[in-house]
Parts: structure tokens; C-alpha cells; sequence
């Protein structure tokens, strides 16, 4: 079993207890979302969890942890854990720290998936 599929795995169960949580595939991989609000993904890239700007310095000076970086820019409130700190403890601790910041947004409602319409010719 690849890393990243017993990692999603690992994710989903802890994940399991919540109320809210949906999975989409984004990333590359595969993001949980929690009342809407990403929470967490999942991907070949490694463990990616949202902790808010206000916790990300607290964040950082985890082990394993480095910034979400796409496209040459900081995405702050978002962390990258390196596979080296994927411990069941450790994983539970981001898995919870990142729970608990993303349960204090406002829920965002499903977007119904638009149908784009050609033009008539």
C-alpha cells in the first residue's frame, strides 16, 4: 500500500467522528472538508493541514512542519507535515489542532455544480 493511500486512510477514520466531513479530490490528492472549510489533504506531496494564520508560527516550530507553498507564495494558516512526523500521536494532534481552528469558520453551503451551456448556433 502506497504511503499517501495508508495516510488517507489513517485521516478518515480519525477524521470519522466529526459531523460535516466530506472528501474532494484537490491537491493532487484528496482534501477532507469539514462544514465546507478544508481541514486537511492528503497527497503524494505528503500531509497538508490548516491551522489559521494566528497558530501558524506556533505551527512551524513543529517537528516536521514547513509552509504550504504553491507558486512561489506562502498560503499562511496552511502547513505541509513531513512524512517523518507522521506518528499515530502526532497525526492526531495536527488532525485535531486543524479540527478545531476550521470549526471556528463559518460553514460554507455546497456549491451545486453549474452546467455550462453551449451556444446555440
Amino acid at each position: 500500500m502506497p504511503v499517501e493511500d495508508s495516510l488517507t486512510a489513517d485521516v478518515r477514520a480519525h477524521l470519522s467522528s466529526l459531523e460535516g466531513v466530506d472528501e474532494v479530490k484537490m491537491f493532487g490528492g484528496l482534501g477532507f472538508m469539514l462544514n465546507g472549510n478544508l481541514v486537511a489533504a492528503v497527497s503524494k506531496r505528503g500531509l497538508l493541514v490548516r491551522v489559521g494564520k494566528d497558530r501558524q508560527e506556533d505551527a512551524l516550530a513543529r517537528p516536521g512542519a514547513r509552509p504550504m507553498e504553491m507558486r512561489g507564495r506562502i498560503m499562511h494558516g496552511y502547513i505541509y507535515v513531513h512524512p517523518s512526523a507522521w506518528s499515530q500521536d502526532a497525526l492526531q494532534a495536527w488532525l485535531d489542532d486543524a479540527a478545531r481552528f476550521v470549526l471556528t469558520l463559518p460553514p460554507k453551503s455546497r456549491r451545486k455544480k453549474s452546467t455550462k451551456r453551449g451556444r446555440d448556433k
